[in-house]
């Protein structure tokens, strides 16, 4: 969905969810019902449309929402409690607090207008309830439409029930589809599709089921083969996973024949897929689906073959492709996967192609392919959240250590900290053989703490650290290296969010040493040197924090680190403004967005737009200034705390407005900053970056 202001908001699935037929008269109602109540909910059997329908109304009822229109797909999730980080996730809001995350929602949604999606809620119905309940009570511009097989049971909560589709839509749909497929409904008779669709219910799922097979049999042979239903249907008649109201009797029927109509190794494979959350590549479904009974080689061929069938979606991805296979589909496998007794063992591969996705992504992310990893390792969330909701069912505290602490560089670096140390925490509750793996989650945690600014929890951690490290000696003197590093950044970060620059700046450079030459060492390395530049320019000492800077930034560069070395250029122009630079200044800070703005890091973006500010005001720019300082703020309010809490940067930007206000009077520099608050924010930074503009 496009928003009115603010970063790129969250997209529904595509794929056959796309294209709405008929429904207009829904449409309608449900857009007057979100004009008169708050929440309006809606409801239907699986496979009827209702994600679809909210899709096409969310995007038409776009332009009444000033902050947007958000989309949340809870169908990923097996835990509830990851509910509200889902919905933080879809928002562009990038906590760093220690707050209860649906605290920080509230304070969020509070002042704004704007819809919030929460599409298929009834595996998650309690909890979907509870948010609701909260963020409508603080937040009187919010409306909530949320998709369910069942209400919320909300007494504010309008609810919409959503039927099959007329025949007249039924039959305009099935030949769409048909015609999609190559097959096409020329010559067919009329009666028998229209049949077709009176015994599928018009239900758009199971239509679309049909549809898929019509380049193989006609219309009046789907009717036969439909005929027998309960003959289909064996023991799926069971399969309810605990949602109301129950599967629809044609849409089991329409599934279950198409279970029927499969070869044994379609079947399987798709009783396998069904352990995937979200999307998946080819690689990972040879990974957690192949063995003896099911080849490797076969699996590209079986992949496109449920494609064909409409079981699986799929959509190209740079050189390959991924698919993803809808809820109520996915259901239906993970039933006869179990049935099968084979749950536990795909699960426990899914959970092992995870890891060892993780460990790649983690040894190439200081490198030059950092911004291809980002969006693998955020295309892949759902995925990682369920092979760690995995390790932590069943209790394997080792496993769930290694996965949650290998991923520290999703959690930190891709703005991502409250949901990094609920995993970590959970997982490091869990008894385990302590080792290096055990230290390394526990070194992740205290890294989260000090992006939260928790000096407790860091501390705690950084002990553990140590202790846990000295228990299992390093291996080398690379590993060495690396784990003083660690411990060093830990340690001089709890004295930084203090305010104890001095302390921390003697901390950190106790640790320095020349780059290490092991990629997985260059990380805690290149902490520390930013957090040793950060002393510097808070204790004023402008030119060692500029040399430290420029060590960093060759580093990174020689490597094609991007992450840090953005950091290196908002360092480089904190130290240029110091020694009243302007112009290298504000070079360096644009250096320092653009950088992160190719990570997403909505925080990164924000200090280095202030520092921006204050050096075109230096250059003597003070309406650009302002505009600048207008859409840092727009970032801000995102982050969940006004610049962190932190009284410098809070300081820094008090006086970079009074600079302003005397310069241009009150009117004018209201106006500007305005502007910059009220600008798309993509627009407004491409208008920064751009050679010789300003954004104002």
């Amino acid at each position: 969905m496009a928003q009115a202001r603010g970063p790129q908001a969250a997209r529904p699935p595509g794929g056959r969810d796309s294209e709405l037929i008929g429904r207009t008269d829904e449409l309608a109602e449900l857009a007057a019902r979100l004009g008169r109540h708050r929440l309006v909910t809606l409801t239907g059997v699986g496979g009827v449309g209702k994600t679809r329908l909210a899709r096409r109304a969310a995007t038409e009822l776009l332009p009444r929402f000033a902050d947007g229109v958000w989309w949340v797909d809870l169908s990923p999730l097996q835990d509830g409690a990851m509910l509200a980080y889902a919905v933080a996730e879809a928002l562009p809001l990038v906590d760093r607090t220690t707050r209860p995350v649906l605290e920080v929602l509230s304070e969020y949604v509070a002042g704004r207008r704007l819809l919030l999606v929460l599409d298929t809620c009834e595996h998650v119905v309690r909890d979907c309830a509870e948010a609701a309940a909260t963020l409508l009570t603080v937040a009187p511009g919010l409306r909530v439409l949320a998709t369910s097989r069942r209400p919320l049971g909300l007494p504010v909560e309008d609810v919409v029930p959503l039927g099959p589709l007329p025949e007249t839509d039924a039959v305009t749909l099935l030949a769409r589809r048909a015609a999609a497929t190559d097959a096409g409904l020329t010559g067919a008779d009329g009666a028998e599709v229209a049949a077709l669709c009176r015994r599928l219910e018009g239900l758009p799922l199971a239509i679309e089921l049909a549809a898929a097979r019509l380049r193989e049999m006609p219309p009046a042979e789907l009717n036969r083969r439909l005929a027998d239903r309960f003959a289909v249907l064996g023991e799926t008649r069971q399969a309810d996973y605990e949602a109301d109201p129950p599967w629809h009797q044609a849409l089991r029927t329409a599934i279950g024949w198409s279970h029927q109509l499969c070869t044994p190794d379609q079947r399987l494979l798709w009783a396998r897929l069904s352990v995937f959350a979200g999307h998946f590549d080819v690689d990972a479904a040879r990974a957690v689906c192949a063995d003896d009974r099911l080849p490797a080689a076969e699996v590209p061929r079986l992949l496109a073959s449920l494609a064909q069938g409409s079981i699986l979606e799929w959509q190209p991805a740079g050189a390959g492709e991924r698919y993803r296979m809808l809820d109520t589909i996915r259901e239906f496998g993970a039933f006869w996967l179990r049935g099968l007794g084979e749950e536990h063992e795909v699960r426990g591969r899914h959970r092992d192609h995870y890891r060892a996705l993780a460990r790649t992504a983690e040894a190439a992310w200081f490198g030059p392919d950092q911004v291809a990893w980002y969006g693998r390792t955020a295309g892949d969330h759902p995925n990682f959240r369920a092979a760690l909701e995995f390790c932590l069912v069943q209790q394997d505290g080792g496993t769930a250590q290694e996965l949650s602490g290998t991923l520290w560089f999703v959690w930190f670096a891709c703005g991502l900290p409250r949901e990094g140390g609920h995993y970590l925490d959970r997982a490091l509750a869990l008894p385990s053989r302590g080792g290096h793996v055990r230290a390394r989650a526990v070194w992740a945690r205290g890294l989260l703490a000090l992006a939260q600014g928790d000096g407790e929890t860091a501390q705690h951690c950084a002990a553990a650290f140590r202790a846990a490290m000295a228990e299992t000696p390093a291996r080398d003197a690379a590993e060495r290296a690396a784990t003083e590093c660690a411990a060093a950044h830990l340690e001089g970060g709890i004295h930084a969010v203090r305010g104890r620059a001095a302390e921390a700046a003697a901390v950190l450079e106790a640790a320095h040493g020349p780059p290490p030459a092991h990629g997985r060492s260059a990380p805690a390395w290149g902490l520390v040197q930013t957090a040793r530049a950060f002393a510097y320019v808070h204790l004023g000492r402008y030119a060692q924090a500029a040399a430290v800077a420029d060590v960093l930034g060759a580093e990174c560069a020689r490597r094609g680190d991007i992450w840090l070395r953005a950091w290196a250029d908002y360092l480089r122009a904190l130290a240029a403004l110091g020694q009243e630079r302007a112009e290298p200044a504000a070079a360096h800070a644009r250096a320092a967005i653009a950088g992160k703005r190719r990570l997403r890091d909505h925080l990164g973006i924000a200090m280095a737009l202030d520092v921006l500010a204050c050096a075109t005001l230096a250059c003597g720019r003070a309406a650009q200034a302002a505009h600048c300082l207008g859409v840092a703020d727009q970032l801000w309010e995102t982050i969940g705390t006004a610049r962190l809490g932190s009284p410098d940067l809070l300081a820094a930007r008090r006086a970079c407005e009074d600079s302003i206000r005397r310069r241009l009077g009150d009117d004018a520099s209201a106006r500007a900053l305005r502007t910059g608050h009220t600008t798309d924010v993509d627009t407004a930074l491409t208008a920064l970056l751009t050679p010789g503009g300003t954004g104002g």
